[in-house]
């Protein structure tokens, strides 16, 4: 990849492969049970800062994950019906999300530095490398 970057964010933690995409940054946590309308991808709890947007093949952001066991099911549909995010990227999450994530075969990085909903912003193209440990900024376009 020839592209450039002038940022690198570190994980404490991460699973799955490297991607690379579109980032969608929320300040609200995320639960696939409560926020999302899992038939269509798109977040639907009206008061969440993302309602109405698309999570589908974006690398999606947030503070925190919300839920439990749940989260682990609706993932995998999430994934099987074409609807899922390319990645996770969490400041902090449970250990159940994590776990649903990589059942899905969605990336997922947790414990980032600096603060991931500070620095990034929606329209940022992103790689993720859980192997790594890394978020990579590769164009600071904003939407």
């Amino acid at each position: 990849m020839s592209e450039s970057f002038s940022l690198v964010l570190t994980a404490r933690g991460g699973a799955g492969q490297a991607v690379c995409g579109e980032a969608l940054v929320s300040t609200h946590p995320f639960s696939p049970r409560y926020d999302l309308d899992r038939a269509t991808g798109v977040i639907s709890r009206i008061d969440h800062d993302l309602a109405g947007k698309s999570l589908a093949n974006k690398i999606v952001v947030f503070p925190a994950a919300k839920g439990g066991v749940a989260a682990g099911w609706a993932l995998y549909a999430l994934k099987a019906a074409g609807l899922a995010p390319l990645a996770f990227v969490f400041t902090t999450v449970n250990p159940v999300f994590v776990q649903g994530a990589v059942h899905a075969g969605i990336p997922i990085l947790h414990g980032i530095s600096p603060d991931p909903v500070a620095v990034l912003a929606t329209g940022m193209r992103v790689q993720i490398d859980p192997a790594a440990l890394t978020i990579r900024v590769l164009t600071s376009h904003r939407a």
